[in-house]
């Protein structure tokens, strides 16, 4: 959710960018540094074209997740390949990449709001001690990505509503949103919020303590944990996002069906509904319809990263080429 800690300087940020995978977005850890003050901003415009390139990349296999996670049931059950079959009988090939339009808008505001409010934690925590200690990195990174959700919920209602759609749903986003006012008001452009905010606590928590596991494994093989080889480094983020995003899956799922039940039922569901209706359907396994894709975008994300990280190794004073990171 947020960067991981180390006392390196800006020369080792590449091996500290994350996957940018759409789900849960990380803050570069660098930006906790005293010195580094309004650095973070910076960063935004690299930040934001790079997700962009990998959001656009990964887009059919976005788009088939969000299938499996409203569709897929044990009567009708719909694997990767057959729901991107369906996909594309029902619109054509360039069906697969529908939703990425607003996917790719809500960075720029997704990550200036994160910014803004981890620059502000970041004052708060380091104004006095320097590098703020565990607790306090979960706090900040928790605090940047709650409000920054708050705020661009409604983009997710139509992101998740504009990739699901049918041929002809809709004309366009202003369409959809629209179309969502008019039928079930205003309140439907805050449907999951609740899951979306709970899923912030198991994803930083497994997030952070899988990476500090592998710092520690790293430590006690003998090596030299102050400058970690960049393979090392991004496969140890690669690593603790996974699996925090498998922590927060089953929440990601119900928001995800939330947002969607006009699609589906027409009805307005509760956070307990969806998830009684999914246990009683389906099982427990119901809750990770959909993993398969999103762990298969993790794979773009991190050849994309690791291009970041080669391209800083030849040119380790050039910030610019620090940025590859992906989602």
């Amino acid at each position: 959710m947020f960067g991981h800690m180390h006392d390196n300087n800006l020369e080792h940020l590449p091996s500290q960018q994350v996957l940018d995978t759409g789900e849960q977005l990380m803050v570069p850890v660098e930006v906790l540094e005293v010195d580094n003050k309004g650095a973070l901003w910076k960063f935004l415009p690299s930040e934001a074209m790079a997700g962009a390139v990998s959001r656009t990349g990964t887009a059919p296999l976005d788009r088939a997740k969000v299938y499996m996670q409203v569709y897929s049931s044990k009567t009708n059950f719909t694997t990767l390949l057959g729901g991107l079959q369906i996909m594309v009988q029902e619109g054509g090939f360039r069906s697969l990449w529908r939703g990425n339009g607003i996917n790719v808008l809500k960075i720029a505001p997704e990550y200036a709001i994160k910014f803004s409010v981890f620059e502000q934690c970041k004052n708060y925590f380091c104004g006095i001690r320097g590098s703020p200690p565990f607790q306090e990195h979960l706090l900040a990174g928790s605090l940047a990505v709650a409000i920054s959700q708050t705020l661009i919920n409604p983009m997710e209602v139509l992101k998740t509503r504009l990739t699901l759609r049918r041929t002809g749903q809709y004309k366009g986003l202003l369409d959809c949103a629209r179309q969502i006012l008019q039928r079930e008001g205003t309140r439907a452009l805050y449907r999951g919020y609740l899951p979306n905010m709970l899923g912030i606590i198991p994803y930083a928590c497994t997030d952070l303590a899988v990476y500090e596991m592998l710092q520690c494994f790293w430590l006690k093989s003998g090596r030299d944990m102050g400058d970690p080889s960049g393979l090392v480094s991004l496969s140890s983020v690669t690593l603790s996002t996974t699996c925090g995003q498998m922590a927060s899956y089953p929440l990601t799922l119900v928001r995800t069906r939330m947002q969607a039940q006009d699609t589906m039922e027409g009805s307005n569901p509760t956070m307990r509904g969806v998830l009684q209706r999914i246990l009683a359907q389906q099982g427990w396994l119901g809750l990770y319809r959909g993993m398969t894709p999103t762990l298969l975008k993790v794979l773009p994300a991190r050849w994309h990263q690791l291009c970041g990280v080669r391209s800083h190794e030849e040119n380790p004073g050039h910030i610019g080429c620090e940025l590859d990171d992906t989602a």
